[in-house]
């Protein structure tokens, strides 16, 4: 009886007693858990955009905004008109993405005094132009209670997706080609990507908007953005060429 007792209580002593096991237990489980959490960081980190080689006059506007601070903590959008091309930033001024746009179908970047209280058939050839400059913009309502993100509201200048009125204008095919030609084609308006648009430029200015660059198509830069008269353009900058007319 006594060699029984002393077996068992040496058995007891080599198996965890259930207070051992369970923090055991825990502290297993705890470990699995923030490896899963780990992981899934990683997989959640989204990658770095590249963005595709730009012009003199986006490198100066992308320059003055980034070294002043000029979007106000605010995400920020530049359109370069002579490249028809967007390129998207979060509040940080971090590249989110960029593509291509269809833009106002006349060379100019001023709008005509009084457009925007004209309806679209009343808008003559030389008055569909996407005005250059410096704009707060915020969502707002268009035409058919679409929500759009209103650039200047004044002159009617918004940034949307493309539009399914008319399919003869044939903007989806635009957008894509490789050319940039074909892509003034607006009222005055600013088509950009689906994906880009619903994916990026709505979460980030959903809430209280954010700043769009216009880049001039004829005007000087620096008529189109005066705190450049204090930023002149150097000779290292005069150096990089000029993106092609090709994407």
């Amino acid at each position: 009886m006594m060699k029984a007792l002393a077996a068992l209580a040496g058995l007891a002593l080599v198996l965890p007693s259930p207070i051992i096991a369970e923090a055991e237990a825990a502290t297993a489980a705890a470990a699995k858990t923030t490896a899963k959490k780990r992981k899934k960081a990683v997989k959640a980190a989204p990658a770095p955009v590249a963005m595709p080689s730009l012009g003199v006059p986006a490198q100066r506007v992308l320059s003055w905004v980034g070294e002043t601070g000029d979007n106000a903590g605010l995400p920020f959008i530049v359109i370069d008109k002579p490249n028809a091309m967007i390129l998207a930033f979060d509040a940080s001024g971090k590249p989110v993405g960029h593509g291509p746009v269809l833009i106002g179908r006349a060379l100019g970047d001023d709008a005509t005094p009084g457009v925007g209280s004209k309806s679209l058939a009343e808008i003559g050839p030389a008055e569909k132009t996407t005005p250059a400059g410096r704009y707060l913009a915020k969502f707002g309502l268009a035409a058919g209670n679409n929500k759009v993100l209103w650039v200047d509201y004044a002159t009617s200048v918004a940034i949307h997706t493309i539009p399914t009125g008319n399919p003869k204008e044939s903007r989806t095919r635009r957008m894509l080609s490789p050319g940039i030609d074909d892509n003034r084609i607006t009222f005055g308006c600013i088509n950009v990507p689906k994906a880009l648009y619903n994916g990026k430029i709505a979460p980030m200015f959903g809430k209280k908007g954010g700043y769009v660059y216009i880049l001039p198509d004829t005007k000087p830069l620096e008529d189109a953005f005066p705190p450049l008269h204090a930023r002149p353009l150097n000779s290292a900058q005069a150096a990089v060429p000029m993106k092609s007319s090709s994407r």
